[in-house]
C-alpha cells in the first residue's frame, strides 16, 4: 500500500514535523520512520554530536500516533487535519539518553484503547532491530468548542 507523507495527515509544519516516511498503517497499529541525520528533518534539534537527545521520543511516538488518527480520517473521507493533544506518558524510556547520529528511528505505535476521544498507545522505537525507546502515549481529541476556547483565552474580544 502507498501512503502520503506525514504532513499529509499532521498539523505540524517544519520545524516540528519529526517524520520524513509512513512505512505502514493498520486499523491497530502504524509506522513511521526518520533518520539521525544533519541533513535530515531532524537536523536542528541535534546536538553536537549530532544525537537526538532522547527526550524527543515522545514527540516521534506523538506524531506516529498522529499519522494513524490522520490517516483514518483520510480514509474515512475528511479531508481536515485535526489536532489531538497528548495528555501523557507512561513507563517512557530511552535507556541510552539519545539516539545515535547516523541511524534510522523505526517508530511504531500499537491501540491499546480507544473512545470517541481518547486513546492510549504502546510505542517502541527501534534501529537495526534493536529498541531504544518504549512507553505508553494517552492522547485526547478535543471539540472544536474545546479547542477555541482553548486557543482564543486570553484574547479580548
Amino acid at each position: 500500500m502507498s501512503y502520503l507523507l506525514p504532513v499529509e495527515y499532521l498539523p505540524h509544519d517544519a520545524p516540528m514535523l519529526l517524520l520524513e516516511s509512513v512505512e505502514s498503517v493498520t486499523d491497530e497499529s502504524a509506522v513511521c520512520r526518520v533518520a539521525v541525520s544533519s541533513k535530515g528533518v531532524l537536523a536542528p534539534f541535534l546536538n553536537s554530536d549530532g544525537e537526538l537527545p532522547g527526550w524527543y521520543a515522545l514527540e516521534l511516538m506523538a506524531q506516529t500516533v498522529g499519522v494513524w488518527s490522520g490517516w483514518h480520517r483520510h480514509q474515512q473521507g475528511q479531508s481536515s487535519i485535526a489536532l489531538g493533544m497528548v495528555l501523557g506518558a507512561r513507563e517512557l524510556v530511552c535507556a541510552d539518553g539519545h539516539f545515535a547520529a547516523g541511524e534510522t528511528l523505526t517508530i511504531t505505535v500499537k491501540l491499546l484503547m480507544q473512545d470517541e476521544r481518547f486513546g492510549s498507545f504502546e510505542c517502541t522505537i527501534t534501529a537495526n532491530d534493536c529498541t531504544l525507546a518504549t512507553g505508553r502515549v494517552n492522547t485526547f481529541q478535543p471539540s472544536e468548542e474545546e479547542l477555541s476556547s482553548l486557543f482564543n483565552q486570553g484574547s479580548s474580544t
